[in-house]
């Protein structure tokens, strides 16, 4: 066949929905793909955070998109920002280049929503990105070798108190990840800092930690991480964020150069000639099928899909992500074989969240798991997911490095942000660093 008389599908975003969708779509006949990303690898979310942690390196979390197209003679891979959409003209401009389509899966993600907080956009770290984490931990191994020589116990503690906001599996798994960073290889690294001059702190708007569980893994969780040093801070809704450090509505202030945000996410809605029904946070509204209303092939998933099931939204998770971008390749091959959409039904396989060395929680079905066995759980599931062999190699390595030895084998600061050694603490979004 022609590669003219081919149906063009577009995938915008090369995260786990879009890659999904590629890989069903991989092969199949009477299609050619695009998929469109400004990034030219795909990044393994869940373990973000141990990038940020100085756990892994972040090439070891990620993987070149080419290199997982190569068998696939169909598809081809386009580095661009997907820029204006026109639905009526069935294309999408991307570096001044009009992309047309037949179909469109629009799987372009979400970031980090500040909820209109002042002063966080501008002061705290945002933990999303490669590039996010490598600025976080740039500056909190930085936060360190600046209070080894500050004799001022004021601004010491101020270099040393970390924040986290956002009580969800991102802020949890960070919280603890960093507690056993600072208590464990820059302990050592660094005598002549107490562990008293260091502070942990959690904070959570609501009445407890992961929400999406049940109270009483919650509670573990809380209990857990305060054992590991982490102050957890419930109910504490924060009023504004600044260079000073963060101010909450109960009218108390906390002096600190580090808050790492991690409190929600919002959709990335591309530019489009018309307007699309959008939720508060940003998510394209779509219809059962991941249609979009009134534009039958346009197909919506991953982070930006809004849609309920049982009166809820369906999460922002990776699993998620991973079963609507293979539900939305599979209609559209129905719908080229003259079938009618089905309705997307989400497989709820369970949740988990690592908390620290032997610990986690788990939700598999109807059964809860907590402590060393949630934590193999956690482990396995990860290894089995993350993409390459050579990246699953180096994580087991560093993993088991770790386990052994109480090390961080990445506690570099790379040139960047962060890495001038005479500067005052990187104040990111501020506009000094280093």
């Amino acid at each position: 066949m022609d590669q003219k008389d081919k149906k063009h599908i577009v995938i915008i975003g090369a995260g786990f929905a879009g890659l999904w969708a590629v890989k069903y779509l991989a092969g199949k006949r009477g299609v050619r793909v695009t998929l469109i990303d400004k990034n030219n690898y795909h990044t393994f979310l869940p373990l973000l955070y141990q990038v940020g942690a100085a756990e892994i390196e972040p090439e070891q979390i990620a993987y070149p998109i080419r290199s997982l197209l190569r068998k696939s003679g169909n598809i081809s891979y386009l580095r661009a920002e997907a820029g204006r959409i026109d639905y009526d003209e069935r294309y999408v401009l991307c570096n001044n280049q009009k992309v047309f389509y037949d179909y469109l899966i629009m799987a372009s993600g979400s970031r980090t929503d500040y909820f209109t907080v002042a002063g966080a956009e501008r002061f705290a770290f945002p933990l999303k990105t490669l590039d996010d984490a490598m600025v976080l931990r740039n500056h909190i191994l930085t936060c360190f070798e600046r209070a080894a020589y500050v004799d001022d116990p004021v601004r010491r503690k101020k270099l040393l108190t970390f924040v986290i906001v956002g009580g969800g599996p991102t802020g949890v798994e960070f919280a603890g990840a960093l507690s056993e960073l600072v208590r464990g290889p820059l302990r050592k690294d660094f005598p002549g800092i107490s562990a008293g001059d260091v502070a942990v702190l959690l904070v959570e708007s609501a009445d407890r930690v992961l929400s999406m569980l049940s109270s009483k893994l919650s509670a573990y969780t809380a209990e857990k991480l305060s054992r590991m040093g982490v102050v957890v801070r419930l109910s504490g809704r924060v009023r504004d964020i600044s260079a000073e450090g963060v101010s909450f509505f109960d009218g108390s202030d906390l002096a600190t150069d580090t808050v790492i945000w991690t409190a929600g996410v919002s959709g990335i809605v591309p530019e489009s000639t018309t307007e699309v029904p959008l939720s508060p946070n940003r998510r394209i509204k779509t219809l059962p099928t991941l249609q979009m209303a009134g534009r039958p092939e346009v197909y919506i998933a991953g982070d930006l899909t809004y849609l309920e099931e049982k009166g809820s939204p369906l999460p922002m998770i990776a699993p998620v992500a991973i079963q609507q971008g293979r539900w939305a390749a599979e209609n559209i091959m129905g719908q080229m074989r003259g079938e009618e959409p089905k309705a997307f039904a989400y497989r709820d396989r369970g949740a988990m969240v690592t908390i620290g060395r032997n610990a986690a929680v788990a939700r598999i079905g109807k059964r809860e798991f907590r402590g060393f066995m949630a934590w193999m759980i956690w482990i396995v599931i990860h290894i089995m997911n993350l993409i390459g062999f050579r990246n699953k190699l180096f994580v087991i390595v560093n993993w088991i490095w770790d386990y052994l030895f109480f090390e961080r084998s990445v506690r570099l600061i790379l040139p960047g942000c962060c890495d001038n050694p005479n500067g005052n603490a990187c104040l990111h979004r501020g506009g000094r660093c280093g």
